[in-house]
């Protein structure tokens, strides 16, 4: 009898608790989780301090993420140059496909941007900064509920920009990275809190011609300046002053050099005649540096608004580059080649929810694994039309099968002639280049024994099937992918008018 008088209270308890279970059970579902994307401009992917490969340097907030969070260690961009690199960062597609393929080329109408999908899913979304994909202008683009934005490049001080469609002058003196932070960390303090987020933060720095903020300038007049192994290799005769330059620790092979380098380097993207003559490296090294700071202070303040708010477990800050940058490597500047300095960009994401802290992530990550990556953190289905892949489950610390290569592709411009068509395919241990559209050589290099792409193995006979595979992969890529079409797209704008000596 007492038996069956405990099961009835047991019964009677499990009964009044019912109606109670589904309101507990909306208690433990996670929140979405909201996103805040930070993205600079010409930012190297070594070009952090917790890296130690500039002496002095010192990013506190990028430090943080990486301390806190996770340094995606081989992040790469699929084409090396700012509207390619962004177009495929908002639609998951290769430059080949979206055919955004240079900073002057159009949008076409039919491309969708990932913030699209997450105001779809009930995300409030805001875009603040520089858009310059495809086209120079400033008006608001599709899927962002609050836009702000500038024509072209913009500038670094006084700024003018768009704000919802209306153009305002920014106070004289004011910052432009500073501003843009100022104005994310308005409007998410306005937002609607019944509705998750996504930020859009794009920074003009650290975009040549640098100019650091105030507060920065000259914190860095007395750095050392190490130049790469690489930067002699097509000297012949230097007009310029350079700091130390550390010697090669493997063979150089100076014969198979190819001849767009050599030349390149007394042009607007060359050592030797940097914007042509308008400043001189030592110069241009520090004030990169110092421009930084201002960016990696905008980390650090978009860090700590989340954790005043209290919004670290459903929140996720991440960090990139839009494309690297050469500091004298093979005695360039820039970006646009297929090199390291110039395709591979730092990647870090601080999600104290999802990411434990101090997570190293090797595995190869593309511009274009960003828009399915946030999707999917958002319980979206990765459209098919996107060709990159999620790296959430990475995030997680999951073993995932993954890619082992990256493809690159670079697209001859008009406006910058000095740089021909490229193609690159880049594994774990080799990389594999073609130079398109020139009477010129390609390169294969061993980039565990040769770090600095300094002997090109091209010739050897012992690497001859190596550079056969990855030339059949590369081109079995455009193959699959539709990319066996150079997309051509009509000049446009004063900038091509008497390019050559008043021809058209």
């Amino acid at each position: 009898m007492q038996k069956i008088m405990k099961r009835m209270a047991w019964l009677l308890a499990a009964a009044m608790l019912l109606p109670a279970l589904p309101l507990l059970a909306q208690k433990r579902k996670k929140a979405p989780m909201n996103i805040i994307f930070i993205l600079s401009d010409d930012h190297r992917y070594d070009a952090m301090g917790f890296m130690h490969t500039i002496e002095g340097l010192q990013t506190p907030g990028m430090d943080r993420m990486a301390r806190e969070g996770a340094h995606l260690q081989n992040a790469f961009v699929s084409t090396a140059l700012c509207s390619p690199s962004r177009a495929s960062i908002l639609t998951g597609q290769y430059a080949h496909t979206h055919t955004v393929v240079d900073n002057d080329a159009p949008m076409p109408d039919n491309l969708v941007f990932f913030p699209q999908y997450l105001q779809k899913q009930g995300y409030q979304t805001a875009f603040f900064g520089k858009w310059h994909m495809g086209n120079t202008g400033d008006q608001p683009q599709p899927g962002f509920n609050h836009w702000e934005s500038f024509r072209g490049q913009g500038t670094y001080y006084a700024p003018v920009l768009n704000i919802n469609g209306k153009r305002v002058k920014q106070p004289e003196g004011s910052y432009t990275t500073d501003l843009l932070t100022d104005h994310t960390i308005e409007w998410l303090n306005k937002r609607n809190r019944q509705q998750p987020f996504f930020v859009y933060l794009s920074h003009k720095g650290v975009h040549a011609e640098f100019q650091p903020a105030k507060r920065h300038q000259g914190k860095y007049a007395h750095i050392p300046i190490i130049c790469p192994p690489s930067m002699y290799l097509t000297a012949t005769d230097s007009s310029q002053t350079f700091g130390t330059v550390t010697a090669p620790a493997t063979p150089v092979n100076y014969r198979d050099i190819p001849q767009w380098v050599r030349r390149q380097r007394y042009s607007w993207h060359g050592v030797d005649y940097m914007y042509h003559g308008a400043i001189v490296f030592d110069d241009f090294y520090r004030r990169y540096l110092e421009t930084l700071q201002a960016v990696d202070e905008s980390v650090e303040r978009v860090l700590d608004w989340v954790k005043e708010q209290g919004l670290e477990e459903n929140t996720m800050v991440v960090y990139m580059g839009d494309n690297g940058f050469s500091f004298g490597e093979h005695g360039l500047i820039d970006k646009r080649h297929a090199y390291e300095e110039s395709m591979r960009v730092p990647l870090l994401c601080w999600a104290p929810g999802l990411v434990k802290a101090g997570t190293r992530i090797p595995e190869i990550i593309m511009n274009i694994d960003i828009a399915p990556t946030f999707l999917e953190l958002a319980g979206i289905p990765k459209p098919a039309q996107l060709q990159g892949q999620s790296f959430a489950a990475l995030l997680r610390g999951h073993q995932v099968p993954w890619r082992d290569k990256v493809f690159y592709e670079y697209y001859w411009e008009a406006a910058f002639p000095q740089t021909p068509t490229i193609f690159a395919v880049r594994t774990g241990k080799y990389k594999y280049i073609y130079n398109h559209g020139g009477w010129d050589i390609n390169e294969l290099y061993d980039i565990e024994k040769d770090p600095y792409e300094m002997n090109n193995l091209i010739r050897d006979k012992a690497y001859q099937q190596t550079g056969r595979e990855l030339r059949d992969a590369l081109f079995h890529w455009l193959d699959s992918t539709g990319g066996m079409l150079i997309p051509l797209k009509k000049p446009s704008g004063t900038r091509f008018d008497n390019l050559y000596r008043g021809t058209y």
